[in-house]
């Protein structure tokens, strides 16, 4: 298939132009966005935008995976990130590894194996021109509707409301006051809420903790990105001191991994932007996709390896033979 963008139930084709200007944003059309974590832009404004199920075409799992970072290799990661904890240098911070895998396919039948398999409320599959990309996001990092802003950070994730831990609820609300603090720098004074705390959400194979921020806000695309980007929940705390702590630590760059992922209908004053979590996407012939955990002083470096599997395994299951949980 040619050129599109598949989000929310909706089809986009006709692609009209690609830029990396956010500013493009606060002007006409309807365009699909993706930041990578490193902050490289696209931004792709398509002329039909219609209701319409998710293209199919055939596809064949990839090749064996391999990871950026080997199981005790994650592990003296953690270690190294409570080192850090312990000398005050951040409270929680991210650790991300990313797996590849030889692949012969384009994106669209993924992307519609995805739909079926590991369906997810912030799902988009892209294929464009230098990007092919299919998101199974459950996190959302920014909607907008007129002056009204949105963020849902995700922290704490099990098997079962039962595997939550004292330790997943105070990670939650840590980055919550990490995205208040974000969206404060461009929201109007005393505008920025926290309507729900904590929310056990369930999705294919496991739980998350979700919270809600809103705030109210007249600033531009490129301020409310530039002021809240990377996201909160896949950076650490404080944010600044996490970034240098990660960029240390990790091998592989993320890319579209942690970054943002969605759709602007700026004639509308619509959006929804994904953290891009839960997504594989094409990079010369390897599919790549990223998985993580959120490291505090209570983390045990096992169990947080043991995350990561759990984070991955339905994913790969669709990407591969079978189709997940439904």
């Amino acid at each position: 298939m040619e050129a599109f963008a598949h989000v929310n139930g909706l089809l986009a084709t006709g692609l009209i132009e690609t830029t990396s200007d956010l500013g493009a944003l606060d002007g006409r059309g309807w365009w699909a966005v993706v930041v990578t974590y490193e902050g490289k832009i696209t931004c792709a404004r398509f002329e039909d935008v219609r209701p319409a199920p998710h293209p199919d075409a055939p596809w064949r799992g990839p090749g064996e995976w391999t990871s950026s970072m080997s199981e005790s290799g994650y592990v003296a990661g953690v270690r190294k990130i409570k080192e850090a904890i312990a000398d005050g240098i951040v409270y929680q911070a991210n650790l991300c590894r990313i797996l590849s895998a030889p692949v012969q396919n384009e994106i669209t039948g993924l992307g519609a194996r995805l739909a079926q398999g590991n369906p997810a409320p912030y799902a988009m599959t892209l294929k464009i021109p230098g990007l092919q990309l299919a998101s199974a996001s459950p996190e959302l990092y920014l909607s907008r509707a007129g002056d009204i802003v949105e963020s849902r950070p995700i922290k704490g994730t099990g098997r079962t409301e039962q595997d939550l831990l004292p330790k997943d609820q105070a990670e939650n609300v840590m980055i919550v006051d990490l995205v208040r603090n974000d969206l404060g720098r461009t929201a109007q004074i005393g505008s920025v809420t926290v309507p729900e705390l904590c929310q056990v959400e369930q999705h294919p194979g496991l739980v998350h903790l979700v919270s809600t921020v809103r705030a109210r806000t007249k600033a531009s695309w490129a301020e409310i990105i530039e002021t809240t980007f990377p996201p909160g929940s896949v950076t650490g705390a404080p944010k600044f001191s996490a970034l240098q702590l990660i960029d240390e630590l990790e091998p592989t760059p993320r890319g579209p991994y942690c970054g943002a992922v969605g759709w602007v209908n700026a004639d509308a004053g619509t959006a929804a932007l994904a953290v891009g979590i839960r997504t594989f996407w094409i990079e010369g012939a390897e599919l790549r996709f990223g998985t993580g955990a959120g490291i505090t002083w209570g983390s045990d470096p096992d169990r947080e390896w043991r995350e990561t599997e759990l984070k991955a395994k339905n994913l790969l299951e669709v990407a591969g033979e079978g189709l997940g949980q439904r």
